[in-house]
């Protein structure tokens, strides 16, 4: 199987992880690039902003959220808004889908699966909600999915709340849906040792390689070591 490269980044702003993406995916459409990557990371407090965002979904002004110390930043991805947060495994995927499946809504699903996987094998039963993008668990919604694809690769992703703080959500209308009752893989088990983040990393990294028919290979190396952008925080 073609090799997945994943660098668990650890916890860093969301701006920094922004320009590494789009600096990965500009290095796999130049060829610069040759494998399929996988950027793993907890961001500190921040709302994104996608192409379909509502005014609507944004009940307090960006000026307030960034007096409460949360980072609001618009992107180019779709959906509406989201939060990502520390305890929150976000993943970022640069994909050539010409090596997949040219097709975004399959990928969509893709995602959709790697995660209903992971959260399998974390004990956590999940399932897709029809007609809205993202996983679900009884009712309630786990994890989100926001993606941009340009000249069929891929960049932004999936964000799985596994220890996130879930009050932090009440501060959006998460995904632009209302009424919508966030969890998290925590409160779905009733855990809170040290040890999840870490065993919901290794289910998400097994998981999105084998939907993808990707050998996972990890890396560890500081974020400073990888393509040559500012990283400086």
């Amino acid at each position: 199987m073609r090799p997945l490269v994943v660098h668990d980044l650890g916890r860093r702003p969301y701006a920094v992880v922004l320009e590494l993406q789009r600096e990965l995916r500009r290095q796999r459409l130049t060829g610069e690039l040759a494998q399929d990557v996988l950027l793993l990371v907890e961001h500190d407090p921040v709302v994104t902003l996608g192409r379909a965002t509502r005014s609507a979904s944004l009940p307090l002004p960006a000026e307030e959220l960034e007096r409460r110390g949360v980072e609001v930043v618009e992107v180019e991805r779709g959906g509406d808004v989201t939060f990502h947060g520390p305890g929150q495994l976000v993943g970022y995927p640069i994909l050539d889908l010409t090596q997949h499946r040219e097709d975004l809504h399959w990928y969509l699903r893709q995602l959709e699966g790697a995660l209903i996987l992971a959260l399998g094998q974390l004990g956590v039963p999940a399932e897709r909600n029809p007609g809205l993008t993202g996983v679900w668990t009884r009712g309630r919604k786990i994890a989100s999915i926001g993606v941009h694809v340009r000249q069929w690769v891929t960049l932004h992703g999936f964000a799985l709340n596994v220890t996130t703080r879930l009050d932090q959500f009440d501060l959006i209308v998460p995904c632009g849906i209302r009424d919508v009752v966030m969890t998290s893989v925590a409160r779905e088990l009733g855990r809170t040792d040290d040890g999840l983040c870490a065993e919901a990393r290794q289910a998400v990294v097994g998981s999105f390689a084998r939907t993808f028919e990707l050998a996972p290979v990890p890396v560890s190396r500081p974020l400073s070591a990888l393509p040559a952008i500012d990283v400086r925080v």
